[in-house]
């Protein structure tokens, strides 16, 4: 539990310095990508080994349909990454729609695992996501809304959503449970 709660901590902290030590930040300069990025990896190797070794308690069974509702909204939040990278009208129409992305995938992890393992890595990278936003909605004002992006780009973040997200359940599968259920 505490690897994974230090993970938690420095993930969030190498996200946050940006903004809630700007001169640290500033002071660091050029080197402050590597540092924050060191920080962030750091941050996720001691989460995956704090999950792993952690063998927690359940605290409810979760019922098979949620694994289909956890799918759909896998895919959802997948799409939100694409379309945040292409500038998609749902991109523009979202103040930060990859962060709402890594928001919904917590909860949909939330709904299919009942151990406290899970309640402690999804529900603080739940946490963190909603924190993160409200730190970023407090020090900038709203950008300006550009022009919607063509329909070739919805379309593309679509079908890239899709495929990435079946590649994402076949290495979850590999590594740990599988998302799509019994393949025979």
């Amino acid at each position: 539990m505490i690897l994974l709660l230090l993970g938690l901590a420095l993930w969030s902290a190498a996200h946050l310095m940006p903004r809630l030590a700007p001169g640290l930040h500033d002071r660091l300069g050029r080197a402050a990508r590597p540092v924050v990025a060191v920080g962030v990896l750091l941050g996720l190797w001691l989460m995956i080994r704090g999950y792993s070794g952690w063998d927690a308690a359940w605290h409810w069974s979760p019922p098979a349909w949620t694994r289909h509702l956890n799918n759909l909204m896998v895919l959802v939040a997948v799409y939100l990454y694409a379309a945040s990278g292409m500038k998609t009208r749902v991109a523009v129409a979202l103040r930060h729609p990859q962060l709402l992305g890594v928001t919904l995938w917590a909860a949909a992890h939330l709904l299919v695992n009942g151990h406290w393992a899970a309640l402690v890595l999804f529900g603080g990278l739940g946490v963190w996501a909603v924190v993160e936003m409200a730190v970023l909605n407090a020090r900038a004002p709203a950008p300006e809304t550009p022009p919607p992006a063509p329909m070739g780009r919805e379309i593309g973040a679509v079908a890239g959503a899709v495929v990435v997200f079946i590649l994402i359940g076949l290495v979850h599968g590999w590594v740990g449970a599988n998302p799509f259920g019994a393949m025979s």
